[in-house]
């Protein structure tokens, strides 16, 4: 627990470390690679080589600062941190590693600024964050154990079947080589995967793209351009291959309730909508699904979304928005999204806005749906990638 006098020594300091915090997190992440050269294979190399992957981490030291005291809040936006280190597994041990680099950074990027008080004050602070994480994670890894079908640390599964969604999606089924119960998992929710490649180890998250059922998960992946796990998965992982799975995890699930539903997905931002759709239509609710794709070749399951359709003809509207359509599509409109779009389909009443995609399609759905009136705490959303502020450049 932090003393009085370091609580006002983070006080008085704050506002230079976070006038800092840029250069400090990216000088953290080169420093703990050089000394703990293990631990480089849980950051996705092309969040590091963007940057977002140390505005995320400026953007949760930040956080906590400023809501620390404020528990129940403080808990509230670390369970976005807490579910990415979930499907990541990480462990109490790795956080010691995480202090003392991130303690090495500041000191570089401030220098003599940093005494050994403020530097004492700074490490009980972190101590303090890494106490709570630990905490929550080790809360959710029981959690999921302890279900049927569960487990901690990672399981073997094995690729059962294989199907090419559209030009650029493919989608893994995928079953657990013990030939064991799978457990279940909230819809919207994503997995964490650990593939090795060329004799290393790599992690991944990815959407669970299929309701729960027990048996299987479903993995539907895009191939992205220089994606070098990605690739891996399209080019060669085939029926038979096997891999390590972590717990599901994941923030963006379904609220309860009996209120409508939007459901707006941009490209591969599907994946977690479509268990999202099953269970709400399940539930009785009424659901007007949005999607947005360049045209009909990227455009995947469409069959899904059909045989939703003909289950529930009198919950389910679907859209769909092609900005580069191509000679045979038949979209119901053309163009991009906007502000007029959202309002002929935003359903009556309070409903919920569930929406995945691209950083901007995001940051444009959330700003015309503000302005529609739909609140704040109706706004659900999740990021593929580090988080960050949804309308940030």
């Amino acid at each position: 627990m932090l003393t009085s006098a370091q609580e006002r020594l983070i006080e008085a300091t704050a506002p230079v470390v976070a006038e800092h915090l840029d250069a400090i997190t990216l000088r953290f992440y080169p420093l703990m690679f050089e000394r703990y050269s293990d631990v480089r294979a849980l950051f996705n190399a092309t969040h590091q080589a963007s940057g977002s992957q140390a505005k995320a981490l400026a953007s949760g030291v930040l956080a906590y600062v400023q809501l620390r005291k404020d528990r129940e809040r403080a808990r509230q936006v670390m369970s976005t941190v807490v579910s990415k280190h979930v499907a990541l597994g990480i462990r109490p041990d790795q956080y010691p590693i995480v202090g003392e680099c991130l303690m090495a950074a500041i000191g570089e990027v401030l220098g003599d600024a940093v005494t050994a008080e403020i530097a004492d004050a700074w490490s009980g602070l972190y101590e303090e964050l890494a106490g709570l994480l630990i905490e929550m994670e080790d809360h959710r890894y029981l959690e999921f154990a302890n279900r049927e079908g569960g487990w901690r640390g990672t399981r073997t599964f094995r690729i059962a079947e294989t199907r090419q969604e559209s030009r650029v999606i493919r989608s893994f089924v995928l079953a657990p080589e013990d030939g064991g119960p799978v457990a279940d998992f909230e819809p919207g929710q994503f997995i964490g995967v650990k593939l090795t490649i060329d004799g290393e180890p790599v992690y991944r998250h990815y959407s669970l793209s299929a309701a729960p059922n027990g048996k299987t998960y479903r993995l539907s992946i895009k191939r992205e351009p220089g994606g070098r796990v990605s690739s891996y998965f399209h080019e060669l992982m085939t029926v038979g291959d096997t891999l390590e799975l972590l717990p599901p995890s994941g923030d963006l699930t379904l609220i309860d309730g009996d209120e409508p539903l939007m459901l707006l997905s941009g490209g591969v931002g599907q994946t977690p909508m479509l268990p999202l759709a099953s269970r709400a239509l399940e539930q009785g609710r009424k659901v007007v699904y949005l999607h947005a794709a360049q045209h009909g070749e990227l455009h995947a399951f469409g069959d899904e979304l059909d045989a939703l359709k003909s289950s529930y003809p009198q919950q389910l509207r679907s859209v769909t928005l092609y900005d580069q359509p191509q000679a045979n599509d038949s979209p119901d409109h053309v163009g991009l999204i906007d502000r007029e779009l959202l309002a002929r389909y935003l359903p009556e009443g309070q409903p919920r806005c569930y929406f995945v995609g691209p950083q901007g399609f995001m940051s444009c759905v959330d700003e015309h749906l503000e302005d529609l009136g739909v609140a704040a705490e109706r706004r659900h959303y999740e990021y593929f990638g580090p988080a960050r502020p949804l309308r940030s450049a």
